[in-house]
C-alpha cells in the first residue's frame, strides 16, 4: 500500500510491525473519513501501553503520520529513545515549564499542517472497568490556540491484549481492535474567548463526554461508577481485569 510521507524511523517500525498487526489483530475501523485535512489534535481514550502502536496502525493505513506527545523519559530509552526522537514525537516534560514548552511545540505542529495525537487523560485510566477518566486539558488548549479542529478518538482492544500496568500480553485468541472516529468537538462558542481555566475544564469535560459516548457505542454498555479524577490518581492502586 501507499504510505504518506513520513520520517525514516516512521517508515521503518510501520514496515516491521504492521505485517505483524495484520496477521495478529482483528480491526474493525470506522470514520476515517471524519479526519480533516491540514492540521488537527487526535484526542483518544488510553487503555493501555500498547494502543500508541494500534493508533497509529490506523492511522498510517489512513495516511495520516503518526505524532504523539510523548513522556520525556522515553527519549532516554536505549534503542526506543532514538526512534522516538527521529520519528518526530514530541517530548512532555515534567514541570509546568517543561509543560508549556511541549504545547508551544504541539502548537507549532499543528500550524504547520500537521496531526498531533494528545491523550486527554495524560496516562493510562485506572478505571477498573477502564472507562475513560476525566481529562486535563493540554489536548484542548492546543486546539483552542490555534482554531485546529479537535477530533475525538474512542478506541478499545488494546486492554485485552496487555491489560493496564501489567506486563504479559496475550495476543491469542486474536483480539479486535476498535477504532471510532467522531465529529470534531464543537468549541465555536469558546473560540474567542481567553484560555482560562473555566473554558478549558469546559472543553475537556465536552471532549471526556464524548469520548464516553462513543466507547458506549463500541461496548454496548455504560460506565456503572462515577469518573475517576485524574487529580486523585495517586489515591487509587486498586486494578482489576475485565
Amino acid at each position: 500500500m501507499q504510505y504518506p510521507s513520513m520520517p525514516r524511523a516512521t517508515r521503518w517500525v510501520v514496515r516491521i510491525l504492521r505485517p505483524l498487526f495484520m496477521v495478529l489483530m482483528r480491526r474493525d475501523w470506522r470514520g476515517a473519513e471524519k479526519l480533516p485535512q491540514g492540521g488537527f489534535v487526535l484526542a483518544p481514550n488510553h487503555v493501555s501501553h500498547l494502543d500508541p502502536l494500534f493508533i497509529s496502525h490506523f492511522m498510517v493505513d489512513n495516511g495520516v503520520v503518526p505524532r504523539f506527545l510523548a513522556k520525556d523519559t522515553l527519549f532516554d530509552v536505549r534503542v526506543i529513545g532514538p526512534i522516538v526522537t527521529n520519528a518526530e514525537q514530541i517530548p512532555v516534560y515534567r514541570g509546568s515549564a517543561g509543560a508549556a514548552q511541549s504545547l508551544r511545540a504541539a502548537e507549532q505542529a499543528v500550524l504547520d499542517g500537521k496531526a498531533v495525537t494528545i491523550y486527554p487523560e495524560g496516562t493510562i485510566t485506572r478505571d477498573p472497568q477502564a472507562w475513560p477518566m476525566t481529562g486535563r486539558t493540554g489536548a484542548v488548549r492546543v486546539a483552542l490556540a490555534t482554531g485546529a479542529p479537535l477530533v475525538p478518538m474512542a478506541q478499545w482492544g488494546a486492554q485485552q491484549i496487555l491489560w493496564p500496568y501489567t506486563k504479559v500480553p496475550r495476543f491469542f485468541p486474536r483480539k479486535t481492535i476498535h477504532v471510532r472516529i467522531g465529529d470534531p468537538v464543537d468549541l465555536s462558542d469558546l473560540r474567542d474567548k481567553p484560555l482560562t481555566e473555566a473554558v478549558l475544564r469546559e472543553a475537556t469535560n465536552r471532549l471526556m463526554d464524548t469520548l464516553t459516548d462513543m466507547l458506549v457505542e463500541i461496548r454496548g454498555e455504560r460506565p456503572t461508577g462515577p469518573r475517576i479524577d485524574v487529580h486523585t490518581l495517586k489515591h487509587r492502586t486498586h486494578y482489576q481485569e475485565g
